[in-house]
């Protein structure tokens, strides 16, 4: 019976082998236990695939969420076992023994099933569930009782599984194979001798289970048999053979089934008791029974996955030791308690926009672990989606593009693939797919309007912006990078590059040069946008400049024309009434609009009342009627102006001749000469004026501030260097006006002799001469030297006033002064200052009287008087004047020169070096005194 079954596999897996051949799939046996790495097949090779196709297509294994048994040797191209396969743990029972797999290949996607059938061997010996079989047997028991003994286990299969028992002894027991529905095998012990109580109460016998490999192996067990006295029925069950059905996940308790057994002993001998006798382990703990009446219940999880049925060995004993079997078949009813499971097999990220339809974007298993209508799934997507799903295979599915991409309508899609089963309710999964949509340069500029126009001012500055186009590009990224370029063009024959330009970056259109108007009025051109993208795409639009007039050109007059080599005169007749039209003015203007409205005004004529000029037509037309006192030679200037903003203007002067005959015009314009042209160059003379009175003005401001500032440093250098200046020679005194009163209106130079024993007296006068120089450098400690003064002096002017001598002397007290003026006591006579320093009024006023004195003394110089008189009192004669040896009186100075050389002299103070400097200006020269003039003298001394 093993023989044939055998062969009956053996035909079976050629048929398999055949068939996967034909449907291009790969089937291997290999046995179990091999070894890691111990081969498995040539893949490439029985596939029909080279080992750079299974390298670049990154071939890998798919064997779901199965464990992963067999590897791939890509550089090879061969599969190995990954770890060690021990066939009972992965099939069980179950035969053929096969694991299924994928061989999964990219760019482009490919998979391919393979089956690697793993064949038993025989690493497995039967064994007993327990160690020992307990069986309690009357005396009275007849020949041919039965008795059920537990079945070893054997985990191989087929010929490697288990193939028969012996007993030993034999003595009082045989054998007895039964066969059972589902291919199995109970096996009974059979009474073949009656059993002596008194002779052997207890039995001891071993059951030897052997399988029929090669090595063969075997497994025993002891049998223990008690024997027991006085029961000689055994119970008997109303069926050998039950059936029964429950649902997966049936709660615990419920009832699958209920056997029933009969005993025809009475008392004690005839009470059952009911149990499972030949379970599994795992199958032992889903099931119960209840010993008194013989009711199955669930224990324990039924579960379809793991088994569909479940075969449950019951036995009746009494209390005699008897006993009978039964066999429960229970089904297992599948319910709809699994969801489907989604793989991802492979998957693309990033898909560019322009795929090919039907491109394989996700490859998908499901699996459904029931069975029936509830393990049939179905996929779906969600709808309105360049999607679609194909089935490539039982539960392999592809995702693959179903129309065309476009990035700018939708750069990313998250597509939900939901998984259902046809159980009820139905079950489902479901999985999102996030694809993003790389660019393409698929779409090319466009501008925001199909055309622009823009206006721009005539004279405008180069590099003026005048406005941007604008263009978008829907791309993305480089591909959306705009730029702008000047399409190659011409208007009017020059180069539009040389109009303008365009910003290739921002598109702003910019002005190269300064438009006029009356050369060009508008012109256009075409801006070019390109991507960046490769190969470029790229639009054109059309853009139109005007340029606006501006006012910049003056009117021409055509009529009458200005010509300087003859002149040209209109006649009018003495007897032309009012209105009579002389001429008329002809002017153009050059620009356009408001800019050439032209107007004309009569600007000059020789008779206004005899002409007009129309306004708007520059006719020109009398007044009134011309009389025989109008002149013959009229002269009209007309002005022809337009209406810009600011108005240009020109004028023409028209020539009328007044007379009847054409040979009084004659004589009268024979000596007529043409008039200068004085607005020609009017407005160049009067800019020329206007800048060259704005210099002198900005000269002058100069100048002056520079004055004051000189003189503000001198006083200040004066003043801080104070006593300790050096001793300033003694110059004669130049007497100025320096109050501004105008009193001194010019500077003159005197030079007075006196002498004590002459009447006459000498008044030198010599002209303006050079101002005495003090020069000072930075320490301001040095002075000319009287000689280097004298030589400077002496260079400018030839009658040099002298120096007075040195031994000329006056006492302090005889100075002619302020009031106050007196010497004090500890101040030493021609040495000491003033006991206060004068202030600048009283510095003027002995400046006046100094320079009054010496005016008087021109007129009034008396003998032996020298005309003091008049300035002191009368009494004052030339005894009064003191030894011309003494001292030197400085006007309004409040020192004075000595010859006394062991006495120092007194250094001037800064008002009295800047009163010095004053004093030194040359005095003009007076006329003869009047009594008049004597007056008005007096009166300035008393002021």
């Amino acid at each position: 019976m093993s023989d044939r079954t055998m062969a009956r596999q053996v035909l079976l897996f050629i048929w398999f082998l055949s068939l996967s051949s034909a449907l291009g799939q790969v089937s291997y046996s290999i046995p179990e236990e091999m070894a890691k790495g111990s081969l498995v097949g040539n893949i490439a090779q029985d596939l029909g695939l080279d080992l750079k196709r299974m390298n670049s297509g990154k071939a890998r294994i798919y064997t779901g969420d199965s464990a992963e048994y067999i590897e791939l040797n890509k550089e090879r191209g061969v599969l190995l076992i990954k770890e060690r396969i021990d066939r009972e743990a992965l099939c069980g029972q179950t035969t053929p023994c096969a694991l299924h797999l994928q061989i999964i290949l990219e760019n482009p996607m490919e998979f391919f099933s393979v089956t690697i059938e793993i064949t038993d061997i025989n690493d497995n010996t039967p064994s007993f569930r327990k160690s020992m079989i307990v069986f309690k047997i009357s005396e009275s028991a007849v020949l041919g009782s039965k008795f059920m003994l537990e079945p070893a286990i054997d985990l191989d299969v087929g010929i490697n599984g288990l193939q028969s028992y012996t007993l030993k002894p034999t003595d009082n027991f045989n054998l007895k194979f039964k066969n059972q529905p589902g291919d199995g095998k109970n096996v009974e012990m059979v009474l073949k001798k009656p059993l002596d109580r008194e002779k052997q109460h207890d039995i001891k016998i071993v059951l030897t289970a052997t399988d029929g490999g090669d090595p063969q192996l075997s497994g025993s067990i002891e049998i223990h048999v008690t024997v027991l006295d006085v029961n000689d029925n055994a119970p008997v069950f109303l069926q050998s053979v039950y059936k029964a059905t429950v649902t997966e996940n049936s709660p615990k308790d419920t009832v699958v089934s209920q056997v029933s057994a009969a005993d025809p002993d009475e008392g004690i001998n005839s009470k059952i008791e009911y149990s499972i006798a030949n379970m599994h382990d795992d199958d032992d703990q889903l099931f119960d029974i209840n010993t008194n009446n013989g009711q199955i219940t669930v224990f324990g999880i039924i579960d379809f996955e793991k088994a569909r049925n479940y075969e449950i060995s019951v036995q009746a004993s009494d209390h005699g030791g008897l006993t009978d079997s039964c066999k429960i078949i229970v089904d297992v009813i599948d319910i709809n308690d699994n969801k489907p499971l989604i793989n991802i097999m492979s998957k693309t990220n990033v898909i560019a926009e322009n795929s090919a339809s039907e491109t394989v974007v996700t490859m998908i298993n499901v699996q459904d672990l029931d069975s029936g209508e509830n393990g049939k799934v179905h996929c779906s997507i969600n709808e309105n989606i360049p999607f679609t799903l194909r089935s490539t295979n039982a539960n392999f599915f592809s995702l693959v593009t179903d129309g065309d991409l476009d990035r700018e309508r939708e750069s990313e899609y998250n597509i939900s693939v939901t998984c259902a089963d046809e159980g009820v309710p139905s079950l489902s999964s479901s999985v999102t797919l996030s694809l993003q949509i790389s660019d393409v340069n698929d779409n090319a500029p466009v501008f925001d309007k199909s055309t622009y126009e823009a206006s721009v001012q005539e004279n405008n500055t180069p590099g003026l912006s005048i406005f941007t186009v604008r263009a978008r590009d829907a791309d993305f990224n480089q591909n959306a990078r705009v730029s702008y370029i000047l399409d190659d063009s011409s208007v009017n024959g020059v180069p539009v590059s040389s109009l303008v330009s365009v910003s290739a970056d921002s598109g702003v259109i910019h002005a190269v040069r300064s438009f006029d108007y009356e050369q060009i009025k508008d012109f256009q051109f075409r801006v070019k946008a390109q991507d960046g993208g490769s190969p470029p795409l790229s639009s054109n639009v059309s853009v139109k400049i005007m340029i606006q007039d501006q006012n910049d050109n003056a009117p021409q007059v055509l009529y009458p024309v200005q010509s300087g080599a003859s002149v040209v005169a209109e006649i009018v007749p003495r007897s032309a009434d009012v209105g009579y039209l002389v001429t008329k003015v002809v002017a153009v203007d050059v620009d356009s609009g408001q800019n050439a409205w032209l107007s004309y005004k009569l600007q000059k004529a020789t008779d206004r009342a005899l002409f007009e000029v129309g306004l708007q037509n520059g006719e020109i037309r009398t007044v009134r009627q011309v009389t025989d006192k109008d002149a013959v030679k009229q002269r009209l200037t007309v002005v022809v102006e337009d209406n810009g903003q600011p108005s240009r203007s020109a004028t023409v002067n028209v020539n009328v001749a007044v007379a009847d005959s054409f040979p009084e015009v004659l004589s009268e314009f024979t000596d007529f000469t043409h008039d200068k042209d004085y607005n020609e160059n009017l407005t160049f003379y009067l800019v020329l004026a206007l800048a060259v009175v704005s210099f002198l003005f900005i000269v002058s401001i100069i100048a002056i501030l520079s004055v004051k500032c000189y003189r503000w440093r001198r006083e200040r250098m004066f003043y801080k260097s104070g006593a300790n200046l050096p001793v300033i020679p003694y110059y004669p005194p130049l007497y100025a006006d320096v109050g501004g009163t105008g009193t001194l209106q010019h500077v003159y130079n005197y030079e007075v002799c006196r002498t004590t024993d002459s009447r006459k007296s000498d008044l030198k006068y010599g002209r303006p001469c050079s101002e005495s120089i003090i020069s000072l450098d930075s320490s301001g400690t040095h002075t000319l030297t009287h000689a280097q003064r004298g030589q400077l002096n002496f260079d400018d002017c030839e009658d040099q006033q002298k120096p007075p001598n040195a031994d000329w002397r006056f006492t302090q007290n005889q100075r002619p002064g302020p009031s106050g003026a007196a010497a004090t006591p500890e101040v030493a006579v021609g040495t000491g200052p003033w006991p206060n320093p004068p202030t600048e009024a009283e510095q003027l006023q002995a400046l006046m009287a100094a320079a009054n004195e010496v005016s008087e003394a021109t007129n009034t110089l008396g003998p032996g008087t020298m005309g003091l008189s008049t300035r002191y009192n009368p009494q004052f004669t030339l005894q009064h004047v003191p030894d011309y040896r003494q001292n030197v009186y400085i006007p309004g100075s409040t020192a004075t020169l000595t010859s006394n050389q062991q006495q120092p002299q007194q250094a001037l103070s800064p008002q009295q070096a800047a009163i010095a400097a004053a004093a030194a200006q040359p005095e003009p020269p007076k006329a003869a005194q009047t009594p008049a003039s004597k007056k008005k003298s007096t009166k300035k001394e008393k002021k």
